[in-house]
């Protein structure tokens, strides 16, 4: 039977958990986009800059500075028909060492008919011992487009830190025209830095990226390729299912980041979020 302190410790460690969530949609009226309906509780915060000439960009914000075990933050966000949304977050997200729980991100996309989703948030850093459980559900209607960016880095190498040993776990589902086309998990625990560094994982690299863009083919994927001279990390393209995937792999996260840049370059015709330039 656990004793009263120990009731008491968890009792603390729980109300000082972070917890955030934002929900909100997007509509097109008279030509632009607009926003409609937003919630947001806890930590996390949304801000819309400036309206642009017909989309619409949303940013952001953690006001908790960063993300600990035990945290939990739901996004969930609907673009409407005919509607163009592009997503940020105001600067990297950090990921600090857990010493019970794991954090829990919960992400829901959805895209109506015709509408265009960006989400491109800057980088996720994992602090050494980090432990955090992802998942992004993403929903598209048969003529919706989507451009899914995720950078994940393991440690600051610049600050001359390595995640060595914690948990990283990511789920994504893809649902396009009501069918499920692409389904993923990945699950990194234990000595992480030392499996990074075999060849079959990540060769040593301290970062990796994903990039899905809906709909993508082999034309896509050609275009993108004219690019790989300047690419400083691997980086792997391929197309099936009516939409075109890259992956990254680096050992530098600036670097990665760059390869990054390019390839949204090549698969959009939209400038990307401010912030990404800073």
């Amino acid at each position: 039977m656990p004793t009263d302190t120990t009731s008491t410790a968890s009792a603390i460690f729980a109300a000082n958990r972070a917890r955030g969530a934002v929900s909100f949609d997007v509509h097109r009226i008279e030509g632009v986009t607009r926003r409609g309906h937003l919630h947001e509780s806890g930590s996390l915060r949304v801000r819309f800059p400036s309206p642009e000439a017909e989309g619409l960009s949303a940013v952001f914000v953690n006001t908790a500075g960063g993300i600990a075990g035990g945290d939990r933050f739901d996004i969930e966000i609907s673009a409407g028909e005919g509607s163009r949304l592009a997503v940020t977050t105001a600067a990297a997200e950090k990921v600090y060492r857990a010493a019970g729980p794991a954090a829990r991100l919960n992400i829901a996309l959805k895209a109506e008919a015709s509408s265009h989703l960006a989400w491109l948030p800057q980088e996720t850093i994992l602090f050494d011992r980090a432990r955090v459980e992802r998942r992004i559900d993403i929903e598209l209607a048969e003529s919706a487009s989507l451009l899914l960016c995720e950078i994940v880095v393991f440690g600051r190498a610049a600050m001359g830190e390595r995640m060595l040993s914690g948990e990283f776990v990511d789920r994504w589902r893809l649902s396009r025209g009501g069918r499920l086309v692409f389904a993923e998990n990945i699950r990194l625990d234990g000595d992480i830095g030392e499996k990074l560094a075999r060849p079959a994982v990540a060769n040593g690299g301290a970062a990796i990226g994903t990039a899905l863009m809906v709909p993508g083919d082999e034309a896509l994927v050609e275009r993108i390729r004219e690019v790989t001279a300047s690419f400083a990390g691997e980086v792997g393209i391929s197309s099936w299912n009516g939409f075109a995937m890259a992956r990254f792999c680096a050992q530098d996260a600036g670097k990665l980041r760059a390869d990054m840049m390019a390839v949204i370059g090549r698969a959009s015709g939209s400038a990307l979020p401010r912030l990404w330039l800073n």
